[in-house]
């Protein structure tokens, strides 16, 4: 496997999340997890990815706090990866990926799929950014400013 370029250190908050889970197959895996799948052979089946492949990305999820090991469910000797409060942070990133697919692919209607709200059997509204005021934002209302500097407390 080729050695990626690390982010771990970089100033951009989208760098470092991309050292984490900026590969396609580490978003597949939790994609898959966030459907219910915890076993090896599991995410091997869904996906039909390569052991090796499939082993060192689950070993990079779990190092990135993403996915954890745990004693199986069921009391067996195996081992399932469960998401992490982290890596169940990743569900509006991967709605936001889902729904821009939905809206730009240049074949929509071969999705297989759509995201509904598991008590009322409908539809997910598309995301929204919004300001504190409640106003809807788009890139043009955005821009980046330098983080203000931590407050020292004072001694005495």
């Amino acid at each position: 496997m080729v050695k990626r370029t690390s982010f771990e250190g970089d100033a951009c908050p989208v760098a470092r999340a991309l050292d984490a889970i900026g590969d396609w197959w580490s978003l597949l895996i939790i994609r898959e997890a966030l459907s219910g799948q915890r076993r090896f052979g599991e995410f091997q089946n869904k996906l039909g990815m390569a052991k090796n492949i499939l082993s060192a990305r689950l070993r990079a999820l779990v190092d990135h706090g993403i996915l954890a090991i745990a004693p199986a469910s069921d009391g067996s000797a195996y081992q399932e990866y469960v998401l992490t409060p982290k890596g169940r942070g990743t569900f509006p990133i991967l709605v936001a990926l889902r729904q821009w697919s939905e809206a730009f692919d240049d074949r929509p209607e071969e999705i297989a799929t759509i995201l509904v709200d598991r008590a009322k059997g409908r539809p997910v509204k598309k995301l929204e950014l919004r300001a504190e005021d409640g106003r809807l934002l788009s890139s043009a209302d955005t821009t980046l400013k330098p983080r203000p500097a931590p407050r020292r407390r004072s001694a005495g």
